[in-house]
């Protein structure tokens, strides 16, 4: 038996990086997300990784565990405040979020 790893890209009043969005999963591209768009995927039970990245801009790597039959739920989206905006041009690792939901 397999789980499922759901990703939502949306945001919440105005966004400037709305550009699709690359997944990968456990370190290897698995697809990409559209804004306002949802993708599932089927997932091994274990531990995995995940992170969006949109070229430079990243987000953080995040850390899941899922069980047989799991969902996993995540939304990502670059909107962030003006002072983590400003610093993700540095920190290209600050400009996505990637949050489970």
């Amino acid at each position: 038996m397999s789980a499922t790893l759901r990703l939502r890209h949306h945001a919440i009043g105005v966004e400037v990086r709305r550009d699709t969005y690359q997944v990968f999963v456990d370190g290897d591209p698995a697809g990409s997300v559209e804004m306002n768009k949802s993708i599932e995927m089927p997932l091994a039970a274990g531990q995995h990784t995940l992170q969006v990245r949109d070229g430079r801009k990243s987000s953080r790597i995040k850390t899941f565990s899922l069980a047989d039959g799991d969902v996993a739920s995540f939304r990502c989206g670059g909107k962030s405040i003006l002072p983590v905006f400003l610093l993700s041009f540095f920190i290209p690792s600050l400009a996505l979020t990637l949050t489970r939901e």
